[in-house]
């Protein structure tokens, strides 16, 4: 049990701002091996640091069923951070009351306008 609260005490959760977009895009870049966004990158809104490094994010993103769900990208979790995290995302996920995390519509054209701004080089 230790063990458990020493791992967790080293992760810090954090909402996501706009000075984060660069690490997140990095992330999302390399776990799906692409060169440029796409809209499963989504609408980040939550994010893991591991002592001063993003290690993983939270993202809204449309689902085939055209609903809004989220996901996770991370890059050196274990497996009961990423469930640990996987939880706090939820929480979040479940309280929050803004458009995005709400409306579809709204959120597609977020995700449009997020992709295109972080793709152009």
């Amino acid at each position: 049990m230790e063990t458990l609260l020493q791992t967790n005490s080293q992760l810090q959760y954090a909402e996501v701002y706009i000075s984060d977009m660069i690490s997140l895009k990095n992330i999302f870049l390399q776990t799906q091996t692409l060169k440029k966004l796409n809209q499963n990158f989504g609408v980040p809104f939550l994010l893991v640091k591991k002592k001063s490094e993003v290690v993983a994010f939270a993202t809204l993103v449309i689902s085939e069923k055209e609903e809004i769900v989220f996901k996770i990208y991370e890059t050196g979790l274990s497996a009961s951070e990423k469930s640990n995290f996987t939880l706090r995302a939820e929480r979040y996920f479940k309280k929050s009351t803004m458009a995005n995390f709400r409306d579809p519509e709204q959120l597609k054209s977020s995700i449009s306008r997020m992709v295109s701004w972080l793709n152009v080089d």
